[in-house]
């Protein structure tokens, strides 16, 4: 980003626009999250979904990411669990935190893939390691309560607590 200049949604939006159409992955993504926030553009969902989709088939993790939440959520297209949880797990296998984590809270749950504690543990202390706040509880509350084929153990516990 350029410093000393004011920032122009506007202008942002427009470049984004051109580099999308000649197809930046990045520029894609970032007319998608225009699109997503109302910024530069009118908000509209499913331009942000179909944005993001593109990003995301060039194999941007952010991009998976955003278009799995899409799924998840119903937001600019049907609500489809089972895709947000493919999508996760394509985020997650690139290393990406958040697919890991949001993987992981499929897994914990049930939803767009089978309930298996074991996996949810596995993801949530990838994302962990990462230093991903919201794995480090949930991979602390496994812990804490002995979950996902974890030993029972306060004291790592505490420490992924106070991360």
């Amino acid at each position: 980003l350029a410093t000393g200049m004011p920032l122009d949604d506007d202008e942002a939006a427009r470049l984004y626009r051109r580099a999308a159409e000649q197809g930046s992955a990045l520029a894609q993504f970032g007319l998608g999250q225009c699109h997503d926030q109302g910024k530069g553009v009118p908000q509209d969902d499913s331009e942000a979904a179909r944005l993001y989709h593109l990003a995301a088939e060039q194999g941007m993790p952010e991009a998976i990411y955003n278009f799995a939440v899409f799924y998840e959520l119903g937001r600019g297209m049907p609500q489809d669990v089972d895709e947000a949880a493919r999508l996760y797990r394509r985020g997650a296998e690139q290393g990406h935190p958040l697919g890991q984590h949001n993987l992981g809270v499929c897994y914990r749950e049930g939803q767009g893939a089978r309930q298996e504690d074991r996996e949810a543990a596995r993801l949530f202390g990838l994302a962990a390691e990462q230093g991903f706040a919201a794995s480090q509880f949930d991979f602390a509350l496994f812990d804490a309560q002995g979950r996902g084929g974890l030993p029972q153990d306060d004291v790592k516990a505490a420490r992924y607590y106070r991360l």
